[in-house]
């Protein structure tokens, strides 16, 4: 999307959320919390932030504007997952699942030990 063109639709919203309940106002008009049944945000570094208004089913709310729709399909995992596992030492592997304290001794446990440890250096651990 060329943000450039976009800049003129971005609007100032504040959400002011306590425990359970949020406060929305877009433009400053605050909306009926019954209106929104839940809410999304998202901004990835370089883009513009995005909310995700779930509306309720509700007869009496009106909204009117205009909105940018995007349908998107989950990321395939897959060519992420074989740049990492491409780039783990086997050695350094086998060396950390067999130091680890759950390493257990029935069938598969190193294995299960591997895929543990896998995990945790996939999530930075």
């Amino acid at each position: 999307m060329d943000q450039a063109n976009d800049t003129a639709t971005a609007r100032r919203v504040e959400i002011s959320a306590r425990g359970g309940k949020a406060d929305i106002e877009i433009d400053g008009t605050r909306i009926d919390p019954r209106a929104v049944k839940a809410y999304t945000v998202t901004h990835f570094a370089g883009e513009r932030p995005e909310i995700l208004l779930h509306v309720a089913d509700r007869g009496d709310s009106q909204w009117s504007g205009m909105a940018r729709v995007a349908i998107a399909d989950p990321p395939d995992p897959g060519p992420v997952a074989a740049v990492f596992l491409d780039a783990i030492d086997p050695e350094a592997l086998e060396r950390a699942a067999l130091a680890r304290p759950d390493l257990g001794t029935e069938p598969y446990s190193l294995t299960k030990a591997m895929l543990t440890q896998l995990g945790e250096w996939a999530r930075g651990l």
